[in-house]
């Protein structure tokens, strides 16, 4: 198994205890470069970096990928194996496009994710700003998804949010606690805990 663990802004000390645990029971450990590796040195020292190059070049980061892929299907087959990722690995992350590359090119290997603190929150901390109400995040490109907090009446919601062009709904109900649950597509219901949340996309 390959488990994208978020490790947080830069602070070791921001690491989750379960990505601490992960690291330290990983046979692998991979890291994109340096600063990942500096960032988990504390917990784990032998670990191989993958190279992820920063570079608007498709194909150069497609072969990237491929090869990434390769390097980690044979253990992450066999074992378990971590890719550490700053923030967490779902947010902005090379992590999703090396899962989706490893699924078509090794569909024997499972991957899931362990989430960390993101540049999101963290900002609120660093910079002392508490955040309320409606916010807006984005990487300059057009708004492609959307997450709503604390969703009570989800079914209405994703049908205000279909007007607006949005097509593929998931909920999630008590994330993390007892009684998670997640809801797709047709699936959400009318009435939801006060700990759901949202996610559309176009």
């Amino acid at each position: 198994m390959l488990v994208g663990v978020g490790i947080g802004p830069g602070d070791p000390e921001l690491l989750t205890v379960k990505a601490v645990r992960l690291i330290r029971e990983a046979d692998v450990v991979y890291v994109p470069g340096r600063v990942a590796a500096g960032i988990i040195a504390p917990y784990r020292t032998d670990v191989e970096v993958l190279s992820f190059p920063m570079t608007g070049d498709e194909a150069e980061i497609a072969r990237c990928m491929e090869t990434n892929a390769d390097t980690v299907a044979a253990p992450a087959a066999n074992g378990l194996c971590v890719f550490c990722i700053l923030g967490d690995p779902n947010f902005y992350g090379t992590f999703g496009r090396l899962s989706a590359v490893l699924a078509d090119r090794h569909p024997a290997v499972r991957c899931t994710t362990v989430p960390g603190i993101s540049a999101i929150t963290a900002f609120a901390s660093v910079a002392g700003v508490p955040v309320s109400g409606g916010i807006g995040v984005s990487d300059g490109s057009e708004e492609a998804c959307r997450l709503l907090l604390k969703v009570t009446h989800p079914k209405e919601t994703a049908a205000r949010l279909q007007a607006e062009g949005f097509t593929d709904f998931v909920l999630v109900e008590r994330m993390y606690m007892d009684g998670e649950r997640v809801y797709r597509g047709d699936e959400i219901p009318e009435k939801s805990s006060y700990f759901s949340v949202l996610f559309a996309r176009r």
